[in-house]
């Protein structure tokens, strides 16, 4: 693996900012009466991890699929199709109440994870793709564990 560029982990950081503050907010509740007032109960605790955490499982199938357009035959066809798993994930397993839409945000995050090995595997993403999924992904899943438990 080399080095993640600046820029995609700059921006793959910020993008942790909804998971952390959910985060802090569960654990804070000083913190979650201000944010709750300030910025609207949907912006903390559990609800703003899960929603930002459909949007990301959402965005990370389009990234995929841009990775399976550089397969050919059956490896483009199957990239494709796990390609859109997450995004199903996402619409069909995060409904319900805040601790079971929460654990399946962890199983999916988590299954991303091995699609984007896979995809690794087949040369499709960048050399440094790993280090930065591992990295987000380790993070994320702390942050949603904290609110399931």
């Amino acid at each position: 693996m080399t080095r993640i560029p600046r820029v995609p982990l700059a921006l793959g950081l910020a993008g942790l900012v909804p998971f952390v503050w959910g985060a802090v907010t569960v654990l804070n509740d000083g913190l979650a009466a201000w944010g709750s007032q300030a910025l609207g109960p949907r912006f903390v605790g559990p609800y703003v991890q899960l929603f930002y955490g459909s949007v990301i499982l959402s965005f990370m199938s389009g990234v995929l699929w841009g990775f399976a357009t550089k397969a050919n035959g059956a490896q483009a066809a199957t990239g494709y199709v796990l390609s859109v798993i997450p995004a199903l994930w996402a619409f069909f397993m995060t409904g319900g109440g805040p601790t079971s839409a929460g654990l399946n945000l962890i199983f999916g995050f988590a299954g991303l994870l091995m699609l984007d090995f896979a995809f690794f595997r087949w040369g499709l993403t960048p050399r440094w793709w790993m280090r930065l999924r591992l990295l987000l992904t380790a993070i994320v899943v702390a942050c949603l564990a904290i609110t399931v438990i």
